[in-house]
């Protein structure tokens, strides 16, 4: 593998290299919930991530203590990540994880370096922080002590369930700074959960995050990402989902169309072919021109999900009101695609 290639391309240091080639432990446990699974411990150089000027990404930091999911989401953006690695951007990256075993220690350090200015941090944007190495590995507690003992405002996205056992801490950081958690659920279809997101808590769980962290006093927003055309974008699967967000008492749902970059675009291609052959050519010309659905259709399922979430009472309007749903009413007629207006 080429660990001596993986560099930070924003880095002005002369050594460059984010760990080095002799500080890699290769690691596996024979345990269920870890067979199969190779870890490669590493010692990182850096771990405050500066993103790139062209992203469409509302931030301009990242902490990402893994590279490699067990969460195993055939559409995964971060796929291509791998190949710097030489490692497989398919079943590789369900497989084989890099962990930063000094991330706490290391975001410690930068936190209180004079050159940092106390910018938000995003975590859980490219592999999910609270994958299942977590379990084992449990880095999360000392970054966000990091971020709290420095006031330092940062956000979480995640899929995973383990987030409740840092509860606390997060209630502490709350005292002390601004801080976000985002669950993703782009779907309660718990027939395309098993396909696409196998290594994944079910939606229903990830529900209960939702839930227990409300309930705990800290805002919870759903990421209903992603929207899968042509599986799970029927009205009927977003009033579901959207039902079951606003019942979760979520303070606001954001959808987001499934988007297919290099790296995820062939491996999501290949678990298409295997599982919907009937829709590969429909997937090809809607994804003809690049990685994004067409803006046509992005807008309509936008538009589709904001008139659902209103109609269930979700967003700062309506806070504290979304529970006392009682029925999801009938489904209205789904207009064909046209071209809308920006919301």
């Amino acid at each position: 593998m080429r660990w001596d290639n993986l560099v930070e391309k924003n880095s002005t240091t002369g050594n460059s290299a984010l760990f080095a080639a002799d500080a890699v432990t290769t690691r596996t446990f024979d345990t269920p919930e870890f067979r199969g699974i190779t870890f490669h411990e590493i010692r990182a150089r850096s771990i405050l991530n500066r993103v790139p000027g062209a992203s469409r990404m509302p931030f301009e930091w990242t902490v990402n203590p893994y590279r490699g999911c067990t969460h195993a989401c055939v559409y995964c953006f971060a796929r291509k990540t791998h190949s710097y690695l030489d490692l497989d951007t398919g079943i590789g990256f369900d497989s084989q994880i890099v962990v930063k075993i000094n991330a706490a220690e290391l975001l410690q350090r930068e936190l209180a370096s004079r050159h940092w200015r106390g910018e938000h941090v995003a975590m859980g944007t490219n592999v999910d922080c609270y994958q299942r190495a977590e379990g084992r590995y449990r880095l999360m507690p000392g970054i966000i002590t990091a971020l709290r003992d420095r006031a330092n405002p940062f956000s979480i996205l995640t899929k995973g369930t383990l987030i409740l056992r840092d509860l606390e801490l997060l209630r502490q950081a709350a005292e002390v700074t601004e801080i976000g958690v985002s669950v993703s659920v782009g779907f309660t279809d718990r027939e395309l959960w098993r396909t696409v997101e196998p290594g994944t808590p079910s939606p229903e769980r990830r529900l209960d995050v939702v839930r227990a962290l409300t309930d705990a006093g800290i805002g919870c927003s759903v990421l209903m990402a992603p929207v899968i055309p042509f599986l799970g974008d029927r009205r009927e699967q977003l009033r579901a989902t959207v039902a079951a967000v606003a019942e979760a008492g979520a303070a606001s749902v954001t959808p987001l169309v499934l988007h297919l970059r290099p790296g995820a675009r062939e491996w999501y291609f290949h678990w298409l072919g295997q599982h919907h052959p009937h829709l590969v050519e429909r997937y090809e010309r809607m994804y003809a021109g690049g990685a994004y659905a067409p803006t046509w259709y992005q807008r309509r399922i936008t538009r589709q999900v904001h008139e659902l979430a209103d109609e269930f009472g979700i967003g700062p309007a309506h806070r504290g009101e979304a529970r006392r749903i009682a029925q999801a009413p009938a489904a209205a007629p789904e207009p064909g695609p046209t071209q809308l207006t920006l919301l």
